[in-house]
């Protein structure tokens, strides 16, 4: 493979590589293995927009009484212990 480098890579590479007495090639594997767990993530900018955004629509769900919340999660659990039965009693 043939790689092409900016000056102040190879400057790095090179004393990074003399530092730890390994050849650069290894010193770019060893590079390559720490970098990879963390390519592709949100950069601290995205993470705040991000949790911002959450906060905004968290601030917009509206609050409501637990009582109505508990009714709620009941109907619905009433409503699936009945399955798809249709009126007449069949099933399909």
């Amino acid at each position: 493979m043939t790689f092409t480098l900016d000056e102040t890579t190879v400057e790095a590479l090179k004393r990074i590589s003399k530092r730890l007495q390994k050849t650069q090639s290894y010193v770019l594997r060893e590079a390559s293995c720490h970098y990879e767990p963390h390519a592709g993530q949100l950069t601290r900018a995205e993470r705040k927009q991000r949790v911002e955004l959450l906060d905004r629509l968290v601030a917009e769900i509206p609050a409501r009484p637990n009582s109505e919340t508990d009714r709620e999660i009941r109907d619905l659990g009433q409503s699936r212990r009945k399955g798809w039965r249709s009126k007449s009693g069949s099933n399909r």
